[in-house]
């Protein structure tokens, strides 16, 4: 069965892109489609055999700046042919699902979110009313052939059930959930570190400086491991207990993981493979009582608040101090969530489709 993989953009690393490589694992011969590819960002794609970028490959800054092409996407992923595939799959939270098949091709689109700044994100994305006016005509087009691309897929399958919700209401249709894979089988537990854990982009909607605000008035020992565009900001909020480790590799990862006393959680995700990993160090989570986390995230093993504030965040923290959570629990917890479990739904799903 020749099959084909399909992804938004191959310029980055991330939960998305563990998604790829698990794919990768099923289909070992797959070509991945891409609307474009900067190898250098995306060292991972090298185990793919074959990597085709559409047309915006070229143009300038595309590689790194795609974003400045967002109303080409749409003619990006329709001019690719996948008339020799018998399956394709997109993995997409943007264009992806509009790739064009003929019947005889089967498209599974595996929904990582409905366009998050069309749809559920429009107020974060497009945050004030200049940006609103100049880019409606733009917003519209794209809200219109978002809608029409989501019918296209065979199939759809949320990562969530909150990205099912918003399958349905965006784009009328029913999907199925299969929750992406996640590093559960290290076989190693938690130590005894006292530093609160954030594993995070720096951008806005992570919510990281809402935790930096909290532990600059708590003086409690926060790490920070992550990267983005807010850097620099978050670093000149923070006190002296607050240390930034920047980006690390999967085993530095894991150490800091180990040795935390919990990890904070304050951003509403589709789903948030962090929490998952953090638990199967068995490490209890604090969580935004939204999204993703409310189906990764149990009683036993994190605690929730309701309202993205210092207030809140600070009272969660405080309730989290005075109570017990079971590293077995958090373990067992996160098993509902490895690779295996993953693959072995996904092939069932494709056989029967196919």
């Amino acid at each position: 069965m020749k099959t084909a993989l399909v992804y938004d953009r191959v310029n980055k690393w991330g939960g998305a892109e563990r998604i790829l490589l698990s794919l990768h694992k099923l289909f070992p011969q797959a070509t991945l489609f891409t609307s474009v590819y900067h190898p250098n960002s995306a060292p991972w794609a090298k185990v793919f055999s074959t990597v085709i970028s559409s047309f915006l490959q070229n143009f300038p800054f595309a590689q790194k700046r795609h974003d400045l092409y967002a109303p080409l996407m749409p003619l990006a992923f329709e001019s690719f042919d996948f008339s020799d595939y018998d399956l394709v799959i997109s993995v997409t939270s943007e264009s992806a699902k509009g790739i064009i098949t003929k019947p005889g091709t089967r498209h599974i689109c595996y929904c990582l979110t409905p366009t998050r700044y069309l749809w559920s994100g429009y107020d974060e994305y497009i945050n004030t009313s200049l940006r609103r006016a100049l880019l409606k005509p733009v917003i519209a087009y794209l809200r219109k052939w978002d809608k029409i691309a989501a019918q296209r897929p065979d199939v759809i399958v949320s990562i969530s059930n909150t990205v099912k919700e918003r399958v349905e209401k965006y784009y009328s249709r029913s999907s199925t959930v299969i929750y992406p894979p996640a590093r559960v089988d290290h076989g190693s537990k938690g130590g005894g570190g006292d530093y609160y854990l954030v594993v995070s982009r720096m951008v806005p909607y992570k919510k990281v400086d809402l935790v930096i605000e909290v532990f600059n008035r708590l003086d409690k020992p926060l790490v920070i491991v992550g990267a983005g565009s807010e850097e620099r900001r978050l670093r000149s909020m923070a006190k002296k207990n607050i240390k930034f480790a920047g980006f690390v590799n999967d085993a530095d990862l894991g150490q800091y993981y180990k040795n935390c006393r919990a990890l904070i959680f304050p951003q509403e995700e589709d789903f948030g493979i962090v929490p998952v990993e953090a638990q199967s160090f068995g490490k209890p989570v604090i969580a935004h009582k939204s999204g993703g986390a409310v189906e990764t995230v149990t009683n036993k093993t994190g605690m929730f608040f309701e309202r993205q504030t210092a207030g809140d965040l600070l009272d969660a923290i405080q309730r989290f101090e005075v109570r017990h959570f079971a590293e077995k629990d958090c373990i067992n917890n996160a098993k509902r969530f490895g690779e295996e479990k993953f693959l072995e739904s996904f092939a069932n799903m494709v056989d029967i489709l196919v």
